[in-house]
């Protein structure tokens, strides 16, 4: 077990290692990770009316997110794999410009699912890029954030409310 504020994933010589969670109890766990798409108040109007040409941006970048956060160990190199129990994805178009992603991941493990939250978020992210990037390609994904996240020995976590400085628009 890593010293306070030592780095866990490395070992004495600096050297990356996965951490050995083996004798860590199993709890639940939960985090909640949020990002933001800003784009064209048109590019918004397309997709909240369905008119974007690769179809449903929703419901694409949902299953896009729960997939991402299922996979996460076979992305981020040091991550366990994790027995996910429920990934939820909320979007909601914020007018006039952007759309706002949360991510909640929960799982009964040894380790947190912090990673699995943030990545969904991302993924999420992306895929409103991915599907939209026709009508606009200057979109911006701002924003990515832990917001909460609990059990486990570290306890709980809450952003502060003023950590983000707030929203940003784009001229259209």
């Amino acid at each position: 077990m890593a010293k306070s504020g030592q780095l866990t994933h490395l070992d004495e010589r600096g050297n990356a290692r996965m951490v050995d969670v083996g004798k860590k109890d199993v709890t639940a766990r939960e985090a909640v990770a949020e990002c933001r798409v800003i784009m064209a108040t048109q590019t918004l109007k397309a997709i909240v009316s369905g008119k974007v040409p690769k179809g449903d941006v929703f419901s694409t970048a949902r299953i896009a997110a729960i997939q991402a956060a299922k996979r996460t160990h076979e992305l981020i190199p040091l991550c366990h794999p994790l027995k996910i129990t429920k990934v939820t994805v909320e979007l909601e178009p914020e007018s006039p410009d952007s759309i706002r992603i949360t991510a909640t991941v929960k799982a009964l493990d040894r380790t947190g699912v912090e990673m699995e939250a943030l990545t969904a978020a991302g993924v999420a992210a992306l895929t409103i890029y991915d599907m939209c990037k026709a009508l606009q390609r200057d979109m911006e994904i701002t924003d990515l954030r832990l917001l909460h996240k609990s059990g486990g020995k570290s306890g709980d976590y809450h952003a502060s409310k003023g950590s983000r400085k707030g929203p940003r628009t784009r001229k259209t």
